[in-house]
């Protein structure tokens, strides 16, 4: 007996597959298509089938360029008269699509069902090869694509194809340089109305998209994913050559190139080329300038949006990312991830030219200019270049004197943020960084490594006029100024200048200042550096750690030996003015 795929229901015609009511049957009938993935309508330009023969109708019209639809506000021309709707009301701004969940309007019913789903979590469309979920026919149609490679729209100019008509729509106005759409904060012109949309958000501040499992917001629904992944540890997105799964299909993409090598985007004004797209952007902010991210804290503006919110972290204290292993809390993930590599040892990234190995992939990069020698980033000061963005920001406050650091213990101030952390732990003695050798703690992991090559005797950094060797590139740096004489820093009191770190300088100044930040609990005399002060705690405690080998030298006090000294400069004045005594013998 037949039984219909559908029932005839007082709501209209309902479909047995996923129980959607339709008011006609055509409109089951389409979507009776959807389930079955039938294609009976095919284009006979490229073979390509559709489920409806509307569909056929406009993508031969994107293959053959008809636009028959114009718009008479702006002259712009359509494939579909939906399309020409749609944008009737972009200069109408009419909205009559409202959702009743939370009072947004939309300009198209279509894009109100969509956003339904954020609110219900529906996604019906499922992709066969990998399970994956989706809200709309049409991102099924783009996933499956990762799966089979297809690229089935073609650039006429050039060849190159791609996934997604809007991806071609958007690679055309390269050869034609069309841009239609401005932003009245900013004056930036954008191609596509998406995009300025995208774009105010950075000026309004709006993020609309929450995540229920943690309440964090976002802009963009696509951040939204992405974050969710989080929760789920999802990494659908694996690497063939190493294994490694990401959560994005772009990381990966960016990953691939650290294994072919390959850097698409080269900058027009110095040539360098760069793996990814947003680093080319950013990188040509340091030709132009341009720096659109300002702090509402302290006025400081920055090239990216990721540093802004880096710096705002230095205002309100937070440290959201913290090591499982040992509690220790950081600003920054890429400070995270640096750190744990210290408790697992992982280093995965290395050097071709040396062999050396890192535990993150800007830290290999950082390293690889020490081989190229290569300094992209010049002062416009004094004409010095540096091998890092950081270094010149750093070198730069040599110029304005510009402290932002600020000790909360006794107020000394600090023109970068390492050196604050450096002189906290003065205060509270901390130590984190463990050698494994001899079980020496240091302050910083930079103190570690460099101890490090004491057991390894690793002494890559030759210097290439003598020959010397060392085992950190910042020693090789201040050796190098014996052999040119260099004395960077210079003090504007009295002129005089040093060959070596700006805290020797800062010692240096205290003689005009009279600043004495080291106080003796005991006394309260104070110090100009700590190492007086150690040298002075020894009158209350009584230590004489320094001794005079007594078989050659005596007290010059007593005439007894050995002699001990509380300062080892004590030591060498006391062999300079003591003489060997030689006693006779008791029958002469």
């Amino acid at each position: 007996m037949y039984h219909p795929k559908f029932h005839k229901t007082n709501k209209g015609f309902e479909c047995k597959e996923c129980g959607k009511v339709f008011s006609q049957l055509s409109d089951l009938s389409r979507r009776e298509r959807i389930h079955s993935e039938e294609r009976p309508y095919e284009c006979k330009e490229y073979g390509k089938a559709f489920s409806q023969l509307a569909d056929v109708s406009r993508h031969e019209r994107i293959s053959s360029g008809e636009r028959p639809y114009e718009c008479r506000e702006c002259g712009k021309a359509f494939h579909k008269p939906a399309n020409l709707c749609m944008r009737r009301r972009i200069h109408s701004g009419k909205r009559p699509y409202e959702c009743q969940e939370c009072g947004k309007a939309f300009q198209q019913p279509s894009t109100l069902l969509m956003h339904k789903r954020f609110h219900s979590g529906e996604r019906p469309y499922e992709c066969k090869e990998c399970g994956k979920a989706f809200k709309w026919p049409s991102h099924l149609s783009r996933h499956k694509r990762i799966h089979t490679g297809e690229r089935p729209y073609e650039c006429k100019e050039c060849g190159k194809a791609f996934k997604r008509p809007s991806h071609l729509s958007r690679h055309k106005r390269i050869h034609t340089g069309e841009r239609h759409y401005e932003c009245k904060a900013c004056g930036k012109v954008f191609k596509r109305p998406a995009n300025l949309s995208r774009h105010q958000r950075i000026h309004t501040g709006e993020k609309q998209y929450e995540c229920k499992e943690c309440g964090k917001a976002f802009k963009w629904t696509s951040h939204l994913y992405r974050h969710k992944r989080i929760h789920k540890g999802e990494r659908p997105y694996e690497c063939k050559e190493c294994g490694k799964a990401f959560n994005e299909l772009s990381h990966l993409t960016i990953h691939t190139r650290i294994h072919t090598g390959e850097r698409p985007y080269e900058c027009k004004e110095c040539g360098k080329a760069f793996s990814q797209l947003s680093t080319l952007l950013i990188h040509k902010r340091i030709h132009s300038g341009e720096k659109p991210y300002e702090c509402k804290e302290c006025g400081k503006a920055f090239k990216e949006s990721s540093t802004l919110l880096i710096h705002k972290r230095i205002h309100s204290g937070e440290k959201p990312y913290e090591c499982k292993e040992c509690g220790k809390a950081f600003s920054q993930l890429s400070y995270l991830s640096a750190h744990e590599s210290i408790h697992s040892g992982d280093r995965p990234y290395k050097c071709k030219e040396c062999g050396k190995a890192f535990g993150n992939l800007s830290n290999l990069y950082r390293h690889e200019r020490t081989h190229s020698g290569e300094r992209p980033y010049e002062c416009k000061e004094c004409g010095k270049a540096f091998s890092y963005l950081s270094n010149l920001s750093r070198h730069k406050r040599i110029h304005s004197g510009e402290k932002p650091y600020e000790c909360n213990e006794c107020g000394k101030a600090f023109s970068y943020l390492s050196n604050l952390s450096r002189h906290e732990k003065n205060h509270s003695g901390e130590r984190p960084y463990e050698c494994k050798e001899c079980g020496k703690a240091f302050k910083l992991t930079s103190y570690l490594y460099s101890h490090k090559g004491i057991h390894t005797g690793e002494r890559p950094y030759e210097c290439k006029e003598c020959g010397k060797a060392f085992n950190e590139l910042s020693y090789l740096t201040i050796h190098t100024r014996i052999h040119t004489g260099e004395r960077p820093y210079e003090c504007k009191e009295c002129g005089k200048a040093f060959s070596f770190c700006s805290s020797l300088l800062s010692l240096h100044k205290r003689i005009h200042s009279g600043e004495k930040p080291y106080k003796c609990k005991e006394c309260t005399k104070a110090f100009r550096k700590p190492s007086h002060l150690s040298r002075h705690k020894r009158i209350h405690t009584g230590e004489r750690p320094y001794i005079c080998d007594g078989s050659r030298f005596l007290d010059p006090s007593s005439g007894e030996g050995p002699a001990s000294f509380r300062a080892g400069a004590g030591l060498q004045r006391g062999t300079r003015r003591t003489r060997p005594v030689h006693v006779s013998g008791a029958g002469k």
